[in-house]
């Protein structure tokens, strides 16, 4: 599991004209079953995203089709971690680490 911290890198009012095109971005991959929670951090300096995936480099490809990203309005920071524990809800996700 992926933890994607997005960090903006230019005023808001530079990232609300891309709201819209990052949003149908965050569709397609909660369709896809990618993302699986996501929102806005607070203060409002960039947002979260957790994400499923086999490896990092997918993670990072998808993370540079952004809207944001490509409209050099954020960075991201990715943190892997092995979810071994979870709600219920959240089962399917549940990770073993391996040895």
């Amino acid at each position: 599991m992926f933890v994607m911290e997005l960090t903006y890198t230019a005023p808001v009012e530079r990232v609300e004209p891309l709201m819209e095109a990052h949003v149908a971005w965050l569709d397609g991959l909660y369709e896809e079953g990618v993302f699986i929670a996501s929102g806005r951090k607070k203060p409002r300096d960039g947002g979260i995203i957790l994400a499923v995936g086999d490896d990092r480099a997918g993670i990072e490809k998808i993370a540079a089709t952004d809207p944001f990203v490509v409209g050099a309005v954020c960075t991201y920071r990715i943190t892997e971690f092995i979810a071994t524990k979870t709600a219920p809800e959240l089962a399917p996700y549940r990770q073993q680490p391996s040895s």
